[in-house]
């Protein structure tokens, strides 16, 4: 059995179970009102998504396993020494697995100070590992290592969706692909109203349902708040 074991690069490929992933919290519209989250527990906009995620340590631990000689370094470093940001803030670096080195790129989303500076290294790490393979499962919304046969019955997903939606089907699923049929046609704006008019509770269940794709496209066409 012991042989069987993945090391090295083919370890960083390996799932993360269950307890080493997180939920990163993203409001579904702008300047989203802050409350209390009954999904996470944290104080955050809403409503919104819950995306699954690889913490800092996590990965940490996960690249000491396949390597314990890994490291990073910036891409470019000041003549002080200190590594430089791009214009918009963000911090590509260059990580190194058994030998092997690749690409990231990471960014704190507008904060500043020191507990941003480890955030953009955090976030430019995970970028870079998925490189290697490392969490691919969770930046990919499909299943990437199903087999073909099993994807036959739902090849027809996208173009049959008068097949796979029963005529007043309101299920979760069969709502994803109502919008998800909306944004293809041009009308992410009247899918994203739609949508808007659900509580919390069903549009989270939704949105587990929904490509970064179409999601991305709902979020920027969600309806502003009026009460201004």
């Amino acid at each position: 059995m012991t042989d069987t074991a993945k090391t090295g690069l083919a370890l960083l490929r390996e799932p993360f179970p269950a307890h080493q992933i997180s939920k990163l919290p993203k409001p579904t519209k702008k300047d989203a009102p802050k409350g209390k989250c009954n999904e996470c527990g944290g104080w955050h906009g809403l409503p919104a998504v819950h995306l699954d995620y690889v913490g800092h340590a996590a990965l940490t631990d996960r690249l000491l396993d396949a390597d314990p000689a890994w490291s990073w370094e910036p891409l470019a470093l000041s003549p002080e020494g200190l590594p430089v940001l791009d214009p918009f803030g963000g911090m590509w670096i260059k990580l190194t697995v058994c030998g092997i080195t690749r690409l990231g790129y990471g960014d704190a989303e507008g904060k500043s100070g020191g507990n941003a500076i480890k955030e953009l290294i955090g976030d430019a790490l995970r970028n870079a590992a998925m490189r290697f393979g490392a969490a691919l499962d969770l930046w990919h919304k499909g299943d990437l290592h199903r087999d073909d046969e099993d994807d036959q019955p739902k090849q027809a997903r996208p173009p049959a969706a008068n097949s796979a939606v029963q005529q007043g089907d309101v299920s979760p699923k069969a709502r994803a692909m109502r919008l998800a049929a909306g944004v293809a046609t041009g009308d992410a704006v009247g899918a994203a109203a739609a949508a808007a008019s659900w509580d919390q509770a069903l549009i989270d269940e939704v949105w587990k349902h929904l490509d970064a794709k179409t999601a991305d496209a709902l979020n920027a066409a969600w309806p502003k708040d009026e009460a201004a």
